[in-house]
This record gives C-alpha cells, sequence and structure tokens, in this order.
C-alpha cells in the first residue's frame, strides 16, 4: 500500500473516531498520533534492512517531538488512532491489528527483562483507555475495549470489555460477565490479584456461615420439637 493512501486511510480514521477532528488539513498538520505512526514506517523499514542504530534514533527523534515512544520493530496494522498520543509507549514485540484505537499514557510493554517476545498482541479494533497498561507476552482479541488505568496481565478473549487492576472481564458478548475463566496454558503472567483472592475468601466465609445457620436452624428446630413433646408428656 502507498504511503498516500496510508494518509487518507489514517485521516479518514480519525474522522471516524474523534468528534473534535475538523478538516484534514488540520488534521495532517495537528495531530501528533499521526506523526508519530507515520514516522514508523521508515523506522522499522530501517530496522528491518539491519540499520537497526540509526532506526532508534529516529524514533527517540519522533518521540521528542510527538511525545510517542514506538520501538522500530513494533508491527502496526492500518488505521492505528494515537488519540492525545502523549505518553504513549510501544514495546519492541508489540503487534498491533488494524483499526485500533490508543489512548493518552497507553503502554504496550514487559513486565522485566524476559526475552524473545515479550509485549503484547493486540488484535483488530481494540480501544485501550486513557492510562491502561497492557503488560507481557499476552493476546488481546478482536474488538476489545480496555478501560482507563487498568493493567492487563492475561489474555483476553475477543469481544470483552477489561477493567480494573489486574484487569479482568467485566462483560463479554455485550453480557454481564460475574466470573472469567482463561487457558492457563496460553498464560505468560502470573501476577497476584489481591482483590479477587479477598473477594474468594469473603464468599467462602459467607458459604460457610450460612450453613453454619442451616445447621443451627436444624438443631434448634429439633429442640422445639422435643420441648414440645416432653411438655405434652408432662401433661398428660
Amino acid at each position: 500500500m502507498g504511503f498516500i493512501t496510508t494518509i487518507k486511510e489514517d485521516i479518514a480514521a480519525v474522522r471516524a473516531n474523534d468528534p473534535a477532528a475538523q478538516n484534514g488539513l488540520v488534521i495532517f498538520l495537528s495531530y501528533p498520533g499521526l506523526h508519530a505512526k507515520w514516522a514508523h514506517t521508515p523506522e522499522h523499514w530501517l530496522w528491518n534492512h539491519r540499520m537497526r542504530g540509526l532506526a532508534r534514533v529516529m524514533s527517540q527523534v519522533t518521540r521528542f517531538f510527538t511525545g510517542v515512544e514506538i520501538h522500530p520493530a513494533a508491527q502496526i496494522g492500518r488505521r492505528l488512532f494515537i488519540d492525545h498520543a502523549m505518553g504513549v509507549v510501544i514495546g519492541e514485540t508489540t503487534v498491533i491489528g488494524d483499526d485500533c484505537t490508543l489512548y493518552q499514557g497507553v503502554t504496550l510493554g514487559g513486565t522485566g527483562n524476559e526475552t524473545g517476545k515479550r509485549h503484547p498482541t493486540l488484535g483488530d479494533n481494540v480501544t485501550v483507555g486513557s492510562g491502561a497498561k497492557v503488560l507481557g507476552n499476552i493476546h488481546i482479541g478482536d474488538n476489545v475495549r480496555i478501560g482507563g488505568n487498568s493493567v492487563v496481565v492475561k489474555d483476553v478473549p475477543p469481544d470483552s470489555t477489561v477493567v480494573g487492576v489486574p484487569g479482568r472481564v467485566v462483560r463479554r458478548n455485550g453480557c454481564r460477565v460475574m466470573n472469567a475463566t482463561f487457558d492457563a496454558k496460553r498464560h505468560r503472567e502470573n501476577m497476584p490479584d489481591p482483590v479477587q483472592e479477598a473477594s474468594m475468601a469473603n464468599r467462602e466465609c459467607i458459604a460457610e456461615n450460612a450453613r453454619r445457620i442451616r445447621t443451627l436452624e436444624q438443631q434448634v428446630a429439633e429442640l422445639t420439637e422435643l420441648v414440645h413433646v416432653l411438655t405434652s408428656d408432662s401433661k398428660g
């Protein structure tokens, strides 16, 4: 695809996603997220052609002018929209699908000093809210929405909404989700969720108390019946 066609697509994507967008010229001149994405194209080419030092230097120049840091090795799909742009970080082994939207302060990063694939893969039509962190070699399915300031460290199935720290699926296919299940074999990160652990402990305590109450009610009923029998015998 030609670079001019890419620019036209990206400008159209801004118009579709940003209600504050004006005409094409203003979008072309004033959206640093687009400038960062367009600058990534030659940087990625240089990286793939073994001119990696130059690619890294150029990416840092782009970061200085736009506030967006995209590693030259990252793979970015079509019509990526980085709204407001400032503070966005996209790591080296990140893969982003088509028609994705990232808001300010988003990090697509790693969790430590791992080697190999260590950054997330985003499917198509993924929206990541302001300040959200998507960390590690995880897969975010198509049509996923990640709430602002969430921290996602596990795979997310398609057509889901994720919120919280750590991120939890709260809606899937338009329906409320109370307990999300995950494929443990695909998990690359194992970070504790203290909120979920506390909630599970509370539920277990509530269930145990309910069992004890039922037992006590049964014992009271038996004692009441026994008293009734003894009272009847004494009167007789």
